[in-house]
């Protein structure tokens, strides 16, 4: 199972846009799991090393230098999520999945 974090300003519509494309995965036999945490703990979490892929949201793209130095230097990719993608509805999921599965190659 891989795993991407996402990581938000709060992290409610973030957990709910993790747990909708979890989901997504799942229902086409995809083993990728989202999670998400708060921006203040964001540097934190990339340098545990513990997911495949991070994930910026829009409304924390201030941080995405840091947050980007950070992944560098554990290898990982980090992605802004386009405002497009942070919908939970269908159109809004498939994109964030589409965004995930094109950056993990899968």
């Amino acid at each position: 199972m891989k795993k991407v974090l996402i990581i938000c300003a709060a992290g409610m519509s973030s957990s709910l846009i993790a747990k909708k494309t979890t989901e997504y995965f799942k229902a086409r036999g995809i083993e990728i799991e989202l999670d998400a945490t708060h921006a203040s703990q964001g540097v934190e979490a990339i340098k545990k090393a513990d997911c495949e892929m991070y994930l910026c949201s829009p409304q924390t793209k201030m941080y995405y230098a840091t947050l980007k130095g950070a992944a560098d230097k554990i290898g990982k990719p980090l992605e802004n999520i386009p405002p497009q993608a942070y919908i939970p509805i269908p159109m809004g999921i498939e994109k964030l999945a589409k965004l995930v599965t094109d950056t993990l190659g899968e």
